[in-house]
């Protein structure tokens, strides 16, 4: 690698080309973008920056990554991070010479090219490795031709051929080194290999749902329209090794053929076991190697405008006509054609219920949105199809809408599960399993009833049977006890409430002027100490931890205190200088805007940026907490932030609030927390009634709920 860094070409990175920042630290390292920071300030042999640029200090990625290795920092796996650090020159590579496309190609051609041979390519004089590439590429279906499209300049090839090897070293096989190149395509700037591919993480799904896994030995697998490959690479990882399937696919571009030819050459697939074809569909594939056992697609995406729903189903007509009996299809398209509602008897609807009526339809699914990351509005639905004989049909069809779920692993291989149990009962049903997200519908239902959406409009049993359903009829119970208590709470101290509401407040004496003070001041003296709040991650927090969270949500009253809490053991070990609230502490935050809150009970949690100003309980004259928060309230509100400013004119430690004395203090303090208490009932009978009526309707909405014996209802 140092004979290409030295040579003299303009197309070779040098090292400025290989610095960077505090953010991208964090992102090769795969921890939050304040931790880079924090490294550089504790640890003193964290490597120093080299250059700045606008203010910005930037750091030799080479001495980072070694720094990241030896030290064992960070979340990234070590070979990981020797790729990153490879993959991050690639960007400057890219100049009018070497576009990003020339770039993927011969760089993915000469990690195929090492993999054939079995030996490295960075050793080798260029014009023996062109003549080696040349042998074993006679006919250029796909690699010569992208070897030859490297710049004739001095070191080019030799240092691509280099960085081929080094990603091949860091890798445990070089087909995930062959991934990683093409995982960097996006950020290389080859948009036109990018867009139109569903997420890595749909295309692993897809593959997993479809029984790719279960096949017989020598199958046929087809990936129509298979553009670079995802899910070819996908399907062939999920495949049992040694099942020695036969890979079909198709895809009108000449340049994408080639790569997915490499691709699977690159995972072991052998040509004999390999037809990729040019053009839309695999009609020349099929008539050689017979109907595919197993067919897995995306449709090419269309805009919404021209769009035609009549043509779509078209297409997926024409998929369904590969598949012989037994074979099954999975095929991820528009939802708004595959699952969503159409016009009553329109030509859509005709032939879309036209997949009922021989059982093709086996499963619809609504995915989460997301799934094609350059079409972010385009919602997206996949079908399971299956021909069965007629006398194995079950005319059962397995509908699920995960649109309102979050597009993350947990939830797609949930799905991935549900389907296969689905495949395996012979599309009847287990007993012994209900779908997690889905129901079982009868496919006459959907064929009876023209135009409707085909998704679920129930609740799956198994979800009837879950603890917080069960239990949702005992906690309308004690809400509606709580809120009978309230309400006898409240009737009992009505008259002292009546009276301590009587604040008395008159105007202030001229002669008598309001001293002044700010919370740096009171900080200065002593009597407040400030505490700082503690960076906790989402995924830690929960409604059902030992310790209550106070964060800028529970402060300015977005979520309600106490939903958000820590169990005991995570605090402890994973935030070991954590320090809880004590009562009387007065949690402020400035973001999103201002917010005060008396923590009154203490051993409370508190979540960055928000932070504690702790009363000292020996101050002179004594500061009381709940004067201090009304009074920074009120300071707030006159110095907010403006229409269009990025902050408040006054940071909360300048906030001009006034110092009362010992006795005003008291009498202002034992009027707050009259009205705190009034409010504390307020709320707490507010709350249980938001409680009673989201219970009540969620209840209602999926059916497992019903109101009987009402006063003034019929039974």
């Amino acid at each position: 690698m140092a004979t290409a860094r030295e040579a003299t070409s303009p197309i070779v990175p040098e090292m400025p080309a290989w610095r960077i920042t505090y953010a991208e630290i964090a992102s090769l390292a795969q921890v939050k973008r304040p931790v880079p920071t924090t490294w550089s300030r504790r640890h003193p042999d964290f490597p120093a920056p080299v250059a700045r640029e606008d203010g910005r200090p930037l750091f030799d990625a080479r001495a980072v990554v070694d720094w990241l290795t030896t030290t064992g920092r960070g979340n990234a796996d070590p070979r990981h991070l020797r790729a990153e650090l490879a993959l991050h020159t690639l960007s400057a590579w890219r100049t009018p010479a070497l576009s990003a496309s020339v770039l993927v190609g011969a760089l993915t051609a000469l990690i195929c090219l090492r993999q054939q041979y079995d030996s490295a390519v960075a050793d080798q004089d260029w014009e023996a490795l062109m003549a080696k590439a040349a042998d074993l590429d006679v006919e250029d279906q796909f690699l010569l031709s992208e070897l030859r499209a490297v710049p004739d300049l001095d070191g080019t090839g030799p240092a691509l051929a280099a960085l081929a090897d080094e990603l091949t070293e860091a890798a445990y096989t070089p087909a995930e080194a062959f991934d990683w190149v093409l995982e960097a395509r996006r950020r290389l700037g080859s948009h036109d290999l990018a867009a139109d591919e569903p997420t890595p993480a749909v295309a692993w799904a897809l593959a997993a749902l479809s029984g790719v896994d279960a096949l017989g030995e020598e199958s046929v697998v087809a990936t129509p329209h298979a553009r670079t490959g995802d899910l070819l690479a996908a399907l062939h990882a999920h495949a049992p090794e040694g099942s020695s399937h036969t890979y079909l696919a198709a895809d009108p571009d000449p340049g994408r053929v080639r790569l997915v030819r490499r691709r699977m050459l690159v995972r072991g697939v052998y040509e004999f076991q390999l037809d990729v074809m040019e053009g839309e569909d695999l009609s020349a594939s099929v008539d050689e190697w017979g109907y595919p056992n197993l067919l897995v697609c995306v449709l090419p995406y269309e805009a919404a405008e021209t769009r035609s729903p009549e043509a779509v189903l078209e297409q997926v007509q024409e998929l369904t006509d590969y598949l012989g009996t037994g074979s099954t299809a999975v095929v991820l398209g528009p939802a708004d054609v595959l699952v969503r509602p159409l016009p009553a008897h329109g030509e859509a609807d005709r032939l879309r219920r036209s997949f009922l009526r021989p059982g093709l339809l086996k499963a619809a699914i609504s995915l989460p949105d997301g799934a094609m990351p350059y079409r972010p509005g385009y919602r997206t639905a996949v079908w399971v199809l299956a021909r069965t004989p007629k006398e194995e049909r079950t005319g059962w069809v397995l509908l699920a809408d995960l649109s309102a779920q979050p597009l993350i692993d947990p939830v797609l291989d949930t799905l991935a599960e549900d389907i296969t149990i689905w495949r395996a009962s012979g599309w009847r049903g287990d007993r012994r399993h209900d779908p997690r997200h889905a129901v079982i519908v009868p496919a006459k239902e959907l064929d009876d009833r023209p135009g409707t959406a085909f998704t679920p409009n129930q609740r799956s049993a198994e979800a009837r049977y879950t603890r917080p359903v069960i239990e949702r009829p005992a906690r309308i119970s004690e809400l509606e006890q709580h809120l009978t208590e309230l309400q006898e709470q409240t009737r009992r101290q009505q008259t002292d409430l009546r009276a301590a509401l009587r604040i008395q407040a008159v105007l202030r004496p001229e002669d008598q002027p309001v001293r002044r003070t700010t919370v740096r001041r009171l900080l200065e003296q002593r009597r407040l100490r400030k505490r700082p709040g503690h960076r906790i991650a989402p995924e830690h927090l929960s409604a059902e931890g030992h310790y209550p969270v106070l964060g800028p949500d529970e402060i300015l009253g977005t979520m309600r205190h106490g939903s958000r809490r820590i169990d005991r053991g995570l605090l402890l070990t994973a935030y070991e200088h954590a320090q809880f609230t004590e009562p009387g502490d007065v949690v402020v935050t400035a973001s999103p805007r201002f917010g005060v809150h008396v923590d009154t009970g203490g051993l409370s949690v508190v979540a960055a940026p928000a932070r504690i100003l702790r009363v000292h309980p020996d101050a002179d004259p004594p500061v009381q907490p709940r004067v201090l928060a009304a009074l920074l309230r009120a300071a707030a509100t006159e110095y907010a932030r403006t229409s269009g400013a990025v902050r408040a004119s006054r940071s909360i430690e300048d906030l001009n609030i006034p110092d009362l004395g010992p006795a005003e203090a008291e009498r202002y303090d034992a009027a707050l927390a009259e009205i705190e208490s009034r409010a504390t009932l307020l709320r707490e009978q507010s709350a249980a009634l938001d409680d009673l009526v989201r219970i009540t309707a969620a209840g209602i909405t999926d059916g497992t709920l019903t109101i009987q014996n009402l006063p003034g209802t019929d039974d």
